[in-house]
C-alpha cells in the first residue's frame, strides 16, 4: 500500500486502490460538479464555526480493514481528524460520506463501495445523490449498527444529517442542476 500511495500523491490523476490493483477516476460531469459545490457550499455554511471539517472530492479515505483507498465526493468528520500519516490526505475516521451517481459508477457506489464504506466504525452516514433526476437516500447507522434508509425526491423536502448535526433543503442542492440534455 505504500507503493499506492506514493503513486497516488505523485499522479496528476486521483486514483482509487483495492486488493492490489490501482484504479483510475474518470473526470465528473457539469451536473455532478454543480450538485457537489450546492452541497459543499451548504454543509460549510453550517459547519464553519463548529468542531468539524468537510472535504469535497480530494480528501483520500481509507478503510483499514478492507484495504480499501477511495475518493468520496464529500466526506465531513467532527471532532479530531485521525489521519493515516504526517501528510494528511488519507482521512480515517470519516462520519459522513457523500457520492454523487453516476451512470458508470451506480451499481459499483451502491454495491461494493458501500459495503466497503459500512466497515468504517466511525461512519455514521452515508448520503448517495442522483444527477439524472431529483432523488437523494440517506443512510443512517443505528445503534445496532443496522442502517436505515430514508429518501426523498421532493425538491421542497429537507434531509437530516444527524451525523455532523446538518440539514439542507433538496432545492437548494438542484437548484443550478438541470435535467436537460447537458
Amino acid at each position: 500500500m505504500s507503493e499506492y500511495l506514493a503513486f497516488d500523491r505523485s499522479s496528476p490523476v486521483k486514483n482509487e486502490y483495492f486488493d492490489g490493483a490501482i484504479f483510475a477516476m474518470t473526470g465528473a460531469s457539469r451536473r455532478h460538479n454543480l450538485i457537489a459545490v450546492d452541497l459543499t457550499v451548504e454543509l460549510g455554511r453550517q459547519l464553519a464555526d463548529r468542531d468539524c471539517e468537510l472535504y469535497a472530492g480530494d480528501m483520500r479515505v481509507k478503510i483499514t480493514d478492507a484495504g480499501f483507498y477511495t475518493y468520496p465526493d464529500i466526506v465531513a468528520v467532527c471532532g479530531r481528524p485521525d489521519f493515516e500519516d504526517n501528510e494528511v490526505d488519507t482521512l480515517l475516521n470519516p462520519a459522513l460520506i457523500g457520492e454523487i451517481l453516476s451512470k458508470p459508477t451506480e451499481a459499483y457506489d451502491r454495491g461494493a463501495k458501500f459495503e466497503f464504506y459500512r466497515g468504517l466504525a466511525s461512519l455514521k452516514q452515508v448520503l448517495l445523490i442522483s444527477q439524472d433526476r431529483v432523488h437523494i437516500e440517506s443512510y443512517v447507522r443505528q445503534p445496532d449498527r443496522t442502517w436505515l434508509l430514508s429518501e426523498t425526491d421532493d425538491l421542497e423536502a429537507s434531509v437530516m444529517l444527524p451525523s455532523i448535526s446538518c440539514s439542507f433543503k433538496v432545492a437548494n442542492i438542484y437548484h443550478k442542476a438541470s435535467f436537460r440534455q447537458d
